[in-house]
């Protein structure tokens, strides 16, 4: 795959200056030469802020500082503010540091009807989006992203085209839906190609459904990319099939956001402790051991074999193993935190491998 920088950058360090969306777009390219990534900023984005939350960026939630281009190898100026991109391309360049510039990102202008593609990005991997999403980014005027789907994919999108972070964060920042379809309609009626990028495929707990109904209800036309499920592909990643000759002859997806009894909750428990399938649930983290109780107490058997997978495209994906009467307390103990999916069947166990009692 080509690097984003005519550098090696695999391992080495590089900073960052800026927390918007032109410092989003460095922050993906960096991570993806295999640079180590100092974001300095006062604020940023949900999306960088989940990055750094989760290990992957290093954040100092304050302004440029001479000695932050200390042992750095590339540093970029991405603020939106030209007198400081400036003054710390001046810095960088007494530093003897290479500097690169955010270029600057303008709104399309308007030029009768645009259109807006929804992408599926697939569980996290980059290299698990499908052809025709890689084709909409490149394609795009506008990119409206989140924080699971493969940021790294940005780099395929065009230099000039404007990116947009509506990231959800769970029980933290979040973009409202209404404002998401909004944001789409606004740019598409504006004449703009926008791209809907986010994780997983837009129509697996993904509200894809309400934004395709918004555009249409405007008059924007739509297209579908469909993404690789997580529900499929985490599992599949984790050497888990969802299906197995002999064990499961089907898989049942469901949403854990809401906990067993919770009067937004529409699963019948008991129907699932007893359909004979692979149940996969995902954004569970919080509320497996509701979820775990309440299949138990419907009949399930506390020995079925479970897993939860967290940053399952990723490479530190973490796999643990247990049975469904233990499998939440072992997940709270080990300090797993989402994105994660559980799988709960036999098919946790085909490959023999040993689980924690």
């Amino acid at each position: 795959m080509t690097r984003p920088y005519p550098l090696d950058l695999s391992g080495r360090d590089a900073v960052v200056f800026g927390g918007g969306e032109p410092a989003l777009r460095q922050i993906t390219l960096l991570r993806s030469a295999g640079a180590r990534v100092h974001v300095v900023a006062p604020s940023v984005t949900a999306s960088v802020e989940d990055l750094a939350a989760r290990g992957l960026v290093r954040w100092s939630a304050r302004g440029f500082r001479s000695r932050d281009l200390d042992g750095v190898w590339l540093a970029a100026a991405a603020t939106s503010v030209p007198e400081v991109d400036e003054a710390i391309g001046r810095e960088s360049e007494k530093a003897r540091v290479l500097c690169v510039r955010a270029p600057a990102v303008e709104s399309p202008a308007a030029g009768g009807l645009g259109r807006v593609t929804l992408v599926g990005g697939g569980p996290g991997d980059a290299g698990l989006l499908t052809v025709s999403g890689r084709e909409a980014l490149e394609s795009a005027d506008v990119v409206v992203t989140d924080r699971l789907a493969p940021l790294d994919a940005l780099r395929w999108a065009r230099p000039d085209a404007e990116v947009i972070d509506v990231a959800k964060v769970p029980w933290g920042r979040a973009a409202s839906q209404d404002d998401i379809n909004a944001l789409l309609v606004e740019r598409a009626l504006a004449g703009a190609h926008v791209v809907r990028f986010k994780g997983g495929d837009n129509f697996v707990f993904g509200r894809g459904g309400e934004e395709l109904l918004a555009c249409r209800a405007a008059g924007v036309p739509v297209t579908v990319v469909p993404g690789v499920s997580s529900a499929v592909a985490v599992p599949a990643l984790a050497e888990i099939p969802v299906t197995h000759r002999g064990a499961s002859q089907g898989f049942t997806v469901v949403s854990g956001h809401v906990p067993p009894g919770h009067p937004d909750s529409s699963v019948d428990y008991r129907a699932l402790a007893g359909s004979g399938t692979t149940l996969v649930f995902l954004m569970a983290v919080r509320t497996l051991p509701e979820i775990a109780g309440a299949l138990v107490e419907a009949g399930m058997p506390p020995d079925t074999p479970a897993a939860t997978i967290a940053d399952g495209a990723s490479p530190g994906r973490r796999v643990v193993r247990s049975t469904l009467a233990k499998i939440a307390d072992l997940v709270r103990a080990e300090g797993v935190t989402a994105p994660a999916v559980t799988v709960i069947g036999s098919v946790v166990s085909i490959n023999d491998q040993p689980y924690a009692n």
